[in-house]
C-alpha cells in the first residue's frame, strides 16, 4: 500500500491559469528552469564510438554531445566560434574526421579544440583552446548523459539522485543499447507544465487509461517531489483481464532475478525536476522530457533502451510495453489539450486537487520556489512580470 503522502490540511488549488499562457513567464522559465537545471541529452550507448554525436536544442541553447578519440564523452555549445553557425547540423551521426563547420569550414578536434580556421592567413593567430568550442557542464549517471547550460543551485546529478541509486542499480542501465537509433521528438500544441501536471498524478489512470489500469490498477502510487526528484511505482495485477496487449504482456514479461523481488513485475518511474522521467521496466528502460518553444508550444523527446542480452521473449515484451505506453501517450495528449482549453473558458475558476494528486501540489510548490511570481493569482501588467518576480525573490 502507498504510504500517506499528504498533510492533514493543505492548499488544494493549483497554479493559476495565466501561468500556462504567459510568454513573459515562459522566457523566465527557460532561463531559471531549463538552462540552469540538468537535462538528459542522451545515453552513452547513443554515442558508442569516437566521433559519434547527438545534438540537442533546449530553451534557445544548442548542445552537441560527442565521444572523443580517447573515448571520453564531452558536451559543447553547438556554435562555431567564427560566426555562430551550428557545427553539427544533424540530430545524430558520426564524424569520420574533425568537426567541420558547414558555413565557412572552420574545423575542430573531437575534444573541442580549434583545429584550423579556413584560410588561416586571413586571421590573427588563434589559440586552439581559447577559440575552441565552448564546453557545457556534463555528468553521466547510470549511463544517462546529463548536461547543464548554466550553473544553478541544483546539486550534482549523483547527489540529486542518490536516494534512487540502490533501486536503479540492478537494472544495469549503463549496459543497455538503443532501440531506435536516435532520440524521438513529438511537437505538442500545449504548455509544457500541463504535460507535467498529467504525468505527476495517477488519479486519472482508472478512468483515462484502460490499459494501464488493467496492468497495475490500484497497485500504482505516486510519491511527491522531494529535493528535486520523485518516485512512482506500479505492481502488476493478477489475473487475465484488460486489453490484449496487457494480457499478453503479463504472460511473457521476462523474469529478471537481478531485480528486487517487488520490481520484477512492476514499472518504476523516477521523476527529475523540472521536466523529465526515467522509466524502468523488466523488459526495457525509457526516458522522456518536455521543454517549451513558447507558452503554447512544447517539444517532447525521449528514447527506449533494451537489455544487451535481449532474447525473443524479452523483445516481444518490450514491443507490448511500448504499445501500452503509446496508447497512454495518445490518451494523455487529449487530456492535456482539454486542460489547456478549459483554462481559457469564462467558466474556469481554478481546480481542486484530491489527496491522490498531492504530487501535482508538490511539483507546483517547487515551481513557485524557483519562480515566486507564479504565486500571483492574477497576471501582472504586461512587461512587469520579470520585475515582480525579482522583487518577490529578493523578499524570500
Amino acid at each position: 500500500m502507498q504510504p500517506k503522502q499528504t498533510p492533514e490540511d493543505w492548499d488544494r488549488s493549483g497554479l493559476p491559469a495565466w501561468t500556462f499562457f504567459s510568454e513573459e513567464l515562459t522566457e523566465i522559465e527557460k532561463e531559471v528552469l531549463f538552462r540552469r537545471h540538468w537535462q538528459i541529452a542522451c545515453h552513452v550507448s547513443d554515442i558508442p564510438d569516437p566521433g559519434c554525436f547527438v545534438t540537442l536544442d533546449i530553451a534557445g541553447e544548442r548542445a552537441a554531445i560527442v565521444r572523443d578519440k580517447g573515448g571520453e564523452v564531452r558536451a559543447f555549445h553547438n556554435l562555431c566560434r567564427h560566426r555562430g553557425s551550428r557545427v553539427l547540423a544533424e540530430q545524430s551521426g558520426r564524424c569520420r574526421g574533425p568537426i567541420i563547420c558547414p558555413f565557412h569550414g572552420w574545423s575542430y578536434n573531437l575534444d573541442g579544440t580549434l583545429r584550423k580556421p579556413f584560410m588561416p592567413d586571413s586571421l590573427p593567430k588563434l589559440d586552439p583552446v581559447e577559440w575552441g568550442l565552448k564546453p557545457i557542464e556534463i555528468e553521466i549517471w547510470m549511463g544517462f548523459v546529463f548536461i547543464r547550460f548554466k550553473q544553478g543551485d541544483q546539486p550534482a546529478v549523483a547527489a540529486l539522485l542518490q536516494r534512487h541509486e540502490a533501486e536503479v542499480a540492478p537494472y544495469k542501465t549503463a549496459t543497455m543499447a538503443p532501440v531506435y537509433g536516435e532520440v524521438w521528438t513529438n511537437p505538442m500544441e500545449v504548455n509544457w507544465k500541463a504535460v507535467r501536471d498529467v504525468d505527476n498524478e495517477g488519479y486519472h489512470v482508472p478512468m483515462a487509461h484502460p490499459s494501464l489500469h488493467a496492468l497495475y490498477g490500484p497497485k500504482y502510487y505516486d510519491e511527491p517531489l522531494v529535493d528535486g526528484s520523485s518516485r512512482s511505482f506500479g505492481s502488476f495485477t493478477d489475473g487475465e483481464h484488460g486489453p490484449w496487449s496487457v494480457r499478453q504482456y503479463k504472460k511473457i514479461v521476462p523474469e529478471r532475478p537481478e531485480l528486487p523481488t517487488e520490481n520484477q513485475r512492476a514499472w518504476l518511474y523516477i521523476g527529475i525536476f523540472p521536466n523529465q522521467v526515467i522509466g524502468l521496466y523488466p523488459d526495457s528502460v525509457i526516458y522522456y522530457q518536455e521543454h517549451p518553444l513558447s507558452a503554447g508550444k512544447t517539444i517532447q523527446r525521449g528514447s527506449t533502451y533494451r537489455y544487451p542480452d535481449e532474447d525473443r521473449q524479452t523483445r516481444a515484451a518490450r514491443y507490448l510495453s511500448g504499445r501500452i505506453d503509446g496508447l497512454t501517450v495518445d490518451e494523455d495528449t487529449q487530456l492535456i489539450e482539454w486542460t489547456c482549453e478549459a483554462m481559457q473558458s469564462s467558466a474556469f475558476d481554478g481546480i481542486i486537487l484530491s489527496d491522490a494528486e498531492y504530487g501535482v501540489r508538490s511539483y507546483h510548490d517547487a515551481l513557485r520556489a524557483k519562480i515566486p511570481a507564479m504565486r500571483l493569482r492574477e497576471a501582472p501588467e504586461p512587461g512587469t512580470l520579470a520585475a515582480h518576480n525579482a522583487e518577490m525573490a529578493s523578499a524570500v
